[in-house]
């Protein structure tokens, strides 16, 4: 990458013979997605400044299949995991690390039945883990006194029941974290998963998307926090559709720990 971060590829490690702590799982979104290209970059600037040995697919990662399937393409799915499972179980993969909670749950849960045994992390759960061993020191003055409230991912919330993670890690930044009236099991989607993402939302009173950054805008914040792309693009929206961009920041917790 052009600004001065280190993102070591598989296939050189493999035939090195380096032994990597975590597979960093990219993602569409993050590989393709302008915006999303940030939050990998920030996460990879985490990587590095914690010393973390690890690689990334590069050419040979393709999508999950996540979005197939949930668009009910189930033979596509399984060939789209297939082709990936046998990448990475060639390069004897043990850990992922994914800042999408789309690919984290396919990885995690659907993978196995098809041959794919990893232990898989959500990037919010690796964070939690370097800052609680000592490896990531955070001095965390960048966002003092702002008013930061988290949007739980569907797919990282209440499909994997993981609510701490994200937490604990908005706790390093010392800003005041202010919770929506609907967060952790209670959250409301942001309307893009389940392949939503890719089609036009149907006719009713108000797109879901627009309902979440309601629910977000009540907490008055400086910065709603996601942790995940998809989630990101929607809240983004939702805060375009309000005509707030000038004073709310949509942050992934990724880019506020690279930043502090």
């Amino acid at each position: 990458m052009s600004d001065g971060i280190k993102v070591p590829v598989m296939s050189d490690c493999f035939n090195a013979g380096k032994q990597l702590e975590i597979l960093f799982w990219v993602g569409s979104a993050g590989s393709f997605d302008d915006r999303a290209k940030k939050i990998s970059r920030a996460f990879v600037k985490i990587l590095n400044k914690a010393n973390v040995d690890f690689a990334v697919l590069g050419t040979e990662e393709s999508c999950t299949g996540d979005i197939a399937k949930r668009a009910g393409n189930e033979f596509l799915f399984q060939m789209q995991a297939v082709t990936n499972i046998e990448v990475l179980n060639a390069y004897e993969i043990k850990r992922i690390v994914t800042c999408d909670p789309h690919s984290f749950n396919t990885l995690k849960n659907e993978y196995p039945n098809l041959g794919g045994k990893y232990e898989v992390l959500h990037h919010t759960q690796f964070i939690d883990e370097l800052v609680k061993s000592g490896r990531l020191n955070i001095e965390g003055q960048t966002y003092k006194g702002k008013r930061v409230t988290f949007h739980d991912p569907c797919y990282l919330g209440r499909a994997n029941g993981e609510y701490n993670a994200p937490r604990n890690v908005l706790a390093n930044i010392n800003a005041n974290i202010i919770e929506m009236k609907r967060s952790k099991n209670h959250a409301l989607c942001c309307g893009a998963g389940g392949a939503q993402m890719f089609k036009e939302p149907e006719k009713g009173n108000v797109d879901i998307n627009i309902l979440r950054t309601e629910d977000a805008l009540a907490t008055k914040p400086n910065i709603i926090a996601t942790g995940c792309p998809y989630c990101n693009t929607m809240m983004t929206d939702g805060v375009k559709h309000k005509e707030k961009e000038a004073e709310i920041e949509v942050l992934d917790i990724a880019e506020l720990i690279a930043n502090s």
